[in-house]
């Protein structure tokens, strides 16, 4: 099963709100999209983290769904994040965006109850069954609560066809490896910790999932393009220069901070929906500052 050549930089779209976080702003996605796949991102993910997908109604999921991937019209490819409490959920997002014309979906093991390897084991192969595109499974135990041994997640890949690609975003790189040495170099995997993106561009990671690419593109794409000319200088240089935005990004929370890097640009998101604060003034002038040393 193709990949549709997913690569590179994949730039992890916001969920613009009005005030209060009270309504959706289409427009301003759109706009936002727009001003991603000019920056040159290989592939867009929408509903992830960053995207706020887990505080939507089905409702407003499927809003941004479809507007999404109908905005991007293949001018990049399209992953949808569908992670949901259920099984039965998940696979009706899953669902939804293939119909859409999502290029690939992305699936977490998001659970209440701490789930076995057989339960998710069997989440993947339900979601797996009911869709034609390509998944790639998200190891993220800081959101999820399940941590996936590189050993499941092999497990996973060999078992279930549609899982084709495994983003890895536990901030350890000793996984990445690991999957490259059992995997024997067939498993395609993604970067999801920015901080490590350099060490995973090394280890061999096919591209870099990012918010940092709504407000640094630029540093992230001439990043991975030294990689590729194999310019370790260069690409060490490069990653320095972006990683105390990286690191900020990271630990202020993605939609918090993301957000509040975009509201300075003009481009005016809104602020993340309660539970999650927006930035507050001392965090903007800190960002502020980083972006303005950056640019």
């Amino acid at each position: 099963m193709s990949n549709t050549n997913i690569h590179g930089i994949i730039g992890y779209t916001i969920t613009p709100f009005t005030a209060k976080g009270e309504q959706l702003d289409l427009d301003t996605l759109g706009r936002s999209i727009d001003r991603l796949i000019d920056s040159g991102v290989h592939a867009i993910a929408p509903l992830g983290s960053t995207g706020e997908g887990a505080y939507l109604s089905d409702a407003e999921w499927d809003q941004v769904a479809e507007f999404s991937i109908r905005h991007i019209a293949k001018r990049v490819p399209t992953i949808v994040s569908v992670s949901d409490l259920t099984t039965a959920k998940a696979v009706r997002r899953a669902r939804f965006a293939e119909a859409k014309g999502a290029d690939a979906v992305m699936v977490l093991p998001a659970s209440y109850w701490k789930l076995s390897e057989a339960e998710i084991l069997g989440h993947y192969q339900a979601i797996g069954d009911s869709i034609g595109v390509p998944i790639m499974l998200y190891n993220n135990p800081a959101t999820s609560g399940t941590d996936m041994s590189v050993e499941l997640i092999l497990r996973i890949f060999n078992a279930v066809e549609n899982v084709t690609m495994v983003k890895e975003s536990t901030g350890d790189i000793q996984r990445m490896h690991k999957l490259q040495l059992l995997g024997e170099g067939q498993v395609p995997f993604y970067n999801g910790c920015n901080p490590l993106a350099l060490e995973a561009f090394a280890a061999g990671a096919k591209g870099w999932c990012t918010a940092a690419a709504n407000l640094i593109p630029q540093l992230n794409l001439d990043l991975y393009h030294a990689v590729l000319d194999n310019n370790l200088d260069l690409a060490r240089a490069l990653f320095y220069r972006q990683l105390p935005v990286l690191d900020f990004i990271l630990k202020g929370g993605l939609p918090t901070t993301i957000k509040a890097g975009l509201n300075m640009t003009g481009l005016q998101v809104g602020d993340p929906r309660l539970p999650v604060f927006p930035l507050g003034e001392a965090g903007r002038n800190q960002l502020q500052a980083m972006l303005n040393a950056v640019r």
